[in-house]
């Protein structure tokens, strides 16, 4: 039954079949909808970078309780809100939400058997690592900065481990891909299938004015927005690819890790793409493994035309791309979207790689610059890494 006692209702409800059930009750509502990225598309703006628009499919009331069932669903984590009477709301029997940028949303998940995303993305009977919110000191950017930083099972009885820096988008911080990303539930279950090694997941704050997430640090409460490091006007005081070297020389003094080029991979998503591609050239005998996931890639210089054309006017940056690759990485890895709206300028990337002869692997999904392939490729990448 969708109706407890008291007008309390079960919302969502996964069925055996994988549709999946919303029950809303609100007797004195005329209007109640639902949208999220279990529904079909209803148009694509590559204007905003917003690729995927889910339409809003309406709920049929029975004594108050408004009621819609979805088709069956792949597995996957999928996110929702509600619409009642034009005012759209969380899900108010469902506590389980994200926050992405200043957006919140309900989520859920659906899994049909072990090893399936929905598997791989839900918290499941197998041994767990640890999150921890770590300060730590940047001279580099004079100030004190948290991170997010993943310990894998059994950490206290190993060492030498490998690490895995991963880096947010614009908007994001070091919380989003503990969240949005579910790493920690993704490096829990790889590594208890024996599908990846265990490794040290460290996950920084890209946004070189502030020092954590939004009501985490000294600037109170304020509402997040997606040019996060715009927001407070001071000048930075370095570059995020200049001051990623204390977060290294953090790790490395705090954790049992292995210190040298192939027990390091750096990696991100949109900003954090761009600023893995910025780092990794910056310090060419640093990481053997890069992964940039639906890249945003931007040269200092500032050239006009296409991201190809600015790169080829770009001394400096062809300078530390021959150095990168003169150094041999085990793995340069690209990954977008079809329908991304950076997908040009990963074209343009890896025509510039093609003609230096430079080696990479790249990897073309269905869908736009979203989560669901975030997390795809996170999967992906962390099973090449450091084998």
């Amino acid at each position: 039954e969708a109706l407890w006692s008291g007008g309390q209702v079960n919302s969502p409800v996964v069925n055996a079949d994988g549709t999946v059930t919303f029950n809303v009750y609100a007797p004195k509502a005329v209007k109640v909808e639902v949208t999220g990225d279990f529904l079909s598309p209803r148009k694509v703006d590559t204007q905003t970078g917003q690729m995927e628009v889910p339409g809003w499919a309406e709920l049929k009331e029975t004594n108050g309780v408004w009621t819609f069932t979805s088709d069956p669903l792949a597995p996957e984590l999928y996110s929702y809100s509600l619409r009642v009477d034009g005012m759209e709301m969380l899900d108010p029997s469902n506590v389980y939400i994200n926050r992405d940028v200043a957006s919140v949303k309900n989520i859920f998940i659906v899994s049909r058997g072990v090893g399936d995303k929905g598997y791989l993305y839900g918290v499941n009977d197998v041994p767990h690592g640890d999150v921890a919110k770590v300060w730590y000191d940047s001279p580099t950017l004079k100030m004190k900065r948290r991170m997010t930083v993943y310990t894998p099972a059994g950490y206290d009885k190993g060492k030498n481990y490998p690490v895995l820096y991963l880096l947010h988008g614009a908007g994001g911080d070091e919380d989003a891909w503990t969240t949005l990303g579910r790493t920690a539930q993704i490096m829990d279950n790889l590594i208890a299938q024996g599908l990846c090694k265990p490794m040290i997941v460290v996950m920084p704050n890209g946004n070189i004015t502030t020092q954590a997430a939004p009501g985490e640090w000294a600037r109170g409460m304020y509402k997040p927005d997606f040019m996060a490091s715009l927001r407070f006007k001071e000048k930075p005081a370095a570059t995020m690819d200049e001051s990623f070297p204390d977060i290294i020389r953090y790790v490395e003094s705090h954790y049992k890790v292995a210190r040298d080029k192939r027990h390091r991979a750096v990696c991100g998503l949109s900003m954090g793409g761009g600023h893995s591609f910025a780092i990794s050239k910056a310090h060419p005998t640093t990481f053997d493994y890069i992964g940039l996931f639906s890249a945003g890639l931007h040269i200092a210089q500032g050239a006009q035309g296409s991201f190809y054309d600015a790169l080829q006017a770009s001394g400096k940056d062809k300078e530390q791309l021959d150095r990168l690759f003169a150094a041999k990485p085990q793995l340069y890895w690209i990954a977008i979207g079809r329908t991304d709206f950076l997908y040009q300028q990963n074209v343009d990337l890896r025509r510039y790689l093609d003609e230096k002869g430079y080696g990479y692997v790249y990897h073309e999904s269905e869908g736009g610059h979203i989560w669901r392939n975030w997390r795809d490729y996170l999967t992906a990448f962390a099973q090449m890494i450091f084998k």
